[in-house]
């Protein structure tokens, strides 16, 4: 559940950090007519982020009829889940210190056109987030123990929750953090955890038959990490370290982490100092004689 609350918190954090953005704005350029139109947007990006999530679940358990179908699903989602939160987690590195400006730009852009425009800009600019949490979600909630029980929406829900009290004191200065090393802490967790749904969707794969190797076990450490036991449980529904995988699921986590991790944690390199003028063989003008 750790997975799915980190899921809400950091996925929740983003968007709360850009309605604030939004509205502070509006508040500090004296607009606060147009803070209806913001919070329309918003609430309609999360009613649509709600029905993405229940076509999802609606789609695994009712359209589909067969076991193989509901793994290939599963596995079709998780691969798009480890591709999105991939692309969250460096766009945000990269644009965390220019996000503020952009906001702000397009805001005054849509203040011009009307009140249409700040809705539908409000509505983009938190929609992405909710769609990116709603698949998320339901990946990491299947791949800790099924998504069984009410505990990986609670932990979500708790995520999001504390997002929201965060992004208020933020807002109301009540509360400093240093965004820097929150998101860089938060995303070299969730490396982790799309690594673990990576492996969670090659396995559904294999229980698809689309990829052989299923009962071809890298190792089995089941007489130490028993199934059954709480930490074992933990490690399954944080990070999907299960003690039998297969060797192609193993593959996988290697493949997917270490290379992802390394990218993430390396430090971007300083740019380069501007070039020099060469110089130039050309003799200075002589000295002319009175």
């Amino acid at each position: 559940m750790f997975a799915t609350y980190l899921i809400g918190l950091r996925e929740g954090l983003e968007a709360t950090l850009v309605v604030s953005i939004l509205v502070a704005f509006l508040v500090k350029s004296d607009r606060r007519n147009r803070l209806p139109h913001v919070w329309l947007g918003v609430g309609l990006a999360v009613v649509l982020s709600v029905f993405f999530g229940w076509l999802i679940e609606y789609t695994s358990t009712t359209l589909l009829n067969t076991s193989k179908q509901r793994e290939l699903f599963d596995a079709v989602t998780s691969v798009a889940a480890v591709v999105f939160v991939t692309f969250m987690i460096f766009w945000m590195r990269k644009a965390a210190r220019s996000i503020a400006g952009e906001l702000r730009g397009k805001l005054s852009e849509a203040l011009a056109v009307g009140a249409f425009a700040v809705t539908g800009m409000a509505f983009l600019a938190v929609i992405r987030e909710g769609l990116e949490t709603a698949l998320i979600f339901y990946s990491a909630a299947e791949s800790a123990a099924g998504g069984t029980g009410r505990g990986p929406l609670l932990a979500l829900a708790g995520g999001i929750a504390t997002s929201v009290v965060i992004g208020f004191l933020l807002y109301r200065s009540a509360l400093r953090l240093n965004l820097g090393k929150f998101f860089t802490w938060t995303g070299a967790l969730l490396i982790l955890v799309a690594a673990g749904i990576f492996k969670y969707g090659v396995h559904d794969f294999q229980e698809a038959d689309v990829v052989p190797g299923l009962n071809t076990h890298a190792f089995d450490i089941t007489s130490v990490l028993d199934p059954g036991s709480w930490y074992a449980t933990l490690l399954s529904g944080m990070f999907n370290i299960t003690p039998a995988p297969s060797v192609l699921e193993m593959v996988a986590w290697v493949a997917y982490a270490v290379p992802v991790m390394l990218l993430f944690l390396r430090k971007p390199g300083r740019p380069a100092a501007p070039a020099k003028p060469a110089a130039t063989d050309v003799p200075a003008p002589a000295p002319q004689r009175a």
